[in-house]
């Protein structure tokens, strides 16, 4: 073997090893929170030796930080707004809604696990609290941006009034699937839930313009 595969042999052994213990991160965090998940448990978990993981990452804070944006990254890729020539505005923001509560029925443990973070006060801050805020944003951000399009007639202010309220409801949302099981159908209420929100934006935009 050269040593141009000998490299890439050992990346590929990097990035799969890297990959088995966001994996085993996420299960344990999903079960224990931030307190229960310990490299030990990830260890044990993952079946990869404590140095490995100290390898990859410095610390538990920041192995939790690398689960959340991972996470992060797969859900907000069902964020997309579909094209116009799939349906009205209101039938392509309900599809985007399903498409985003399918996600978290899927992976739920970047949501879970980011809000019981970002509800704890701590002295010093946790990295994957931070990080979960600043992902948090940019997803505001762009949610911003879609009733926007929807909606262009609104002022700034009332955008990011209605993207707040799409954020904090879906939080509810999820929560309450988080409390009730499988029995809520978590897709039927985000779709109602972005059905209302895009009637809301609707009106507004048509009361501005008077």
């Amino acid at each position: 073997m050269t040593r141009s595969q000998t490299t890439r042999t050992k990346r590929a052994n990097g990035v799969e090893s890297r990959q088995r213990i966001l994996d085993a991160a996420v299960e344990i965090a999903g079960e224990r929170g931030y307190e229960g998940t310990s490299i030990a448990a990830v260890s044990a978990k993952c079946g990869l030796p404590a140095s490995s993981i100290y390898w990859h990452f410095k610390d538990k804070d920041d192995l939790i930080a690398a689960v959340i944006e991972r996470s992060f990254e797969s859900w907000l890729a069902a964020v997309e707004l579909p094209g116009e020539e799939t349906g009205t505005p209101l039938e392509r923001v309900t599809a985007m809604a399903a498409n985003v509560a399918r996600s978290l029925v899927d992976a739920p443990d970047f949501l879970r696990l980011g809000l019981m973070l970002a509800l704890e006060r701590r002295p010093t801050e946790p990295r994957g609290r931070t990080v979960f805020l600043q992902v948090r944003d940019i997803a505001r951000h762009k949610i911003t941006e879609m009733i926007g399009i929807l909606a262009p007639d609104l002022d700034e202010n009332t955008l990011e009034i209605l993207a707040s309220y799409t954020v904090a409801g879906a939080d509810g949302l999820f929560i309450q699937r988080e409390i009730g099981g499988d029995a809520v159908d978590l897709v039927a209420l985000f779709e109602l839930h972005a059905q209302l929100v895009y009637e809301a934006a609707t009106r507004m935009a048509q009361a501005g313009m008077r």
